[in-house]
């Protein structure tokens, strides 16, 4: 199963996706996908329902963040052993991990705005994983038990807030539109392996990252066990699970995005992203 929200930003609506892989309106059956939405069992009876029954959506409407009522994004750093490579860095022994401002969320196709004083705006395909059920001191199964799904995200990085600005990772990754998040989720019954997922982003049509999450070095149990020894994870939480190597800022010499550039991207049947990018001045927005 799939689920997905779509319509204006600020103005989405909950959708699935029936079998034959039409989108249809559950809003009236579903407030949101929030909160108990989320919890697996609720989703193992909403699979009983016959989606055809409800009505359809264009598929060329604008898709939003998946879930709704995110209270909070934490990324994982250096879980790929090519990214810590070309990093410079050695692979850590546990988790990595920041927080990512919630307001950094945006569509899966909507424009990546480069901030004001930003320069070196990399690109970061990951694997999202979205919580259904309330998570503390969970061991493995436990947490994995409480994947509602999965889903694809850009971690967007200004490279020079990040790393140039006194070490403050969240600097550098919770500009607005730095979270691209969609376009849908699939059910975490519906993914025979999180950690078997061809993984893949190209700029302007030419492949930067190509990689398979068997590369993780700390699978998804692990990674929410670990967090939720540290803090309670909520339905909706987003734990995005790292990046393979082939990020801007590894190549030599580097190379980060300009206006102009189209980010594509995605993993194998969890659909994929693509954005343009848009400067600060031409978009007259703020972030940072």
């Amino acid at each position: 199963m799939r689920i997905a929200r779509f319509g204006e930003r600020g103005d989405e609506r909950p959708a699935i996706f029936d079998v034959e892989g039409n989108l249809r309106d559950i809003s009236a059956l579903v407030p949101d996908w929030s909160g108990d939405w989320l919890d697996p069992d609720r989703f193992k009876m909403l699979g009983l329902l016959d989606a055809r029954l409800l009505p359809p959506v264009d598929m060329g409407v604008r898709f939003g963040a998946p879930v709704a009522g995110i209270g909070k994004i934490i990324g994982i750093g250096l879980n790929y052993a090519d990214h810590a490579e070309e990093a410079g860095l050695d692979l850590p022994d546990e988790p990595v991990w920041f927080l990512k401002a919630t307001s950094a969320l945006s569509g899966p196709n909507d424009p990546i705005l480069i901030p004001r004083g930003g320069d070196k705006v990399d690109w970061e395909a990951e694997l999202a994983v979205i919580v259904g059920r309330t998570l503390s001191h969970a061991d493995e199964d436990e947490a994995l038990a409480a994947v509602a799904g999965y889903t694809v995200m850009n971690d967007v990085s200004e490279r020079a807030f990040q790393l140039e600005q006194g070490g403050q990772w969240t600097r550098g990754k919770s500009c607005d539109t730095f979270a691209p998040l969609g376009p849908w989720l699939t059910v975490a019954s519906a993914v025979h392996d999180p950690h078997d997922l061809d993984i893949w982003l190209s700029v302007n049509g030419e492949r930067q990252q190509m990689s398979n999450t068997h590369q993780m070095v700390f699978g998804v149990g692990a990674l929410l066990a670990t967090l939720s020894r540290y803090m309670t994870l909520h339905p909706g939480d987003v734990v995005a699970t790292g990046t393979p190597g082939g990020v801007g800022f590894g190549q030599s010499p580097k190379r980060f995005l300009r206006e102009g550039d189209v980010v594509e991207l995605g993993i194998a049947g969890l659909g994929e992203q693509r954005q343009t990018v848009i400067d600060y001045h031409d978009a007259r927005t703020r972030c940072g």
